[in-house]
């Protein structure tokens, strides 16, 4: 049986473990996001009219995948360093799926104040999709990065060779 001091200690390693990954995590995120809008934007309006000035959808695709390419890069190589590895095809289409779903959370709120609410200034809007809908979408990533795409590897003889792999593969932390 353990005592006080060592779950304290046990506590304390976890929660710094968290808020360690959840700082990396808004770095990795805020960075994706400055590729997001600038790729966007340079595309569209680079020299007054960008390589792509008329056709806004496709930019937004391509700033959009390019930002989670970084995203996913980033996380996996800094923010999840000593997480679990699998496939990193199967690592990244889940990256990009559980992406999807947090795009769904953010418009489906905007959604549900837009049209069930009938809030549909240009401040209900935001607030909504990009205070609301970011916050609950961002929450849903970091969560679900940690359990699905970049899983905890157990500290047991079983998984040795995983957390050996893990640790060498490990870029230095910050």
């Amino acid at each position: 049986m353990r005592g006080p001091k060592s779950v304290v200690k046990s506590v304390d390693s976890w929660v710094t473990g968290i808020w360690r990954e959840l700082a990396k995590f808004g770095i990795v995120g805020l960075s994706a996001l400055v590729i997001d809008i600038g790729l966007f934007n340079l595309l569209r309006f680079a020299g007054g009219q960008g390589p792509m000035y008329d056709r806004p959808i496709s930019s937004k695709i391509i700033s959009v995948a390019v930002a989670t390419t970084f995203a996913y890069f980033g996380n996996r190589y800094w923010t999840f360093r000593k997480r679990g590895r699998t496939n990193m095809g199967r690592e990244y289409l889940m990256f990009f799926g559980l992406n999807a779903i947090a795009m769904v959370i953010a418009i489906g709120c905007l959604w549900f104040s837009h049209y069930l609410m009938g809030w549909n200034s240009v401040l209900a809007d935001n607030i909504s999709a990009n205070v609301v809908g970011l916050s609950l979408g961002t929450t849903f990533r970091f969560w679900s990065y940690r359990k699905f795409v970049f899983p905890e590897i157990p500290n047991d003889l079983a998984h040795q060779g995983e957390r050996e792999l893990a640790e060498r593969d490990a870029i230095t932390p910050i």
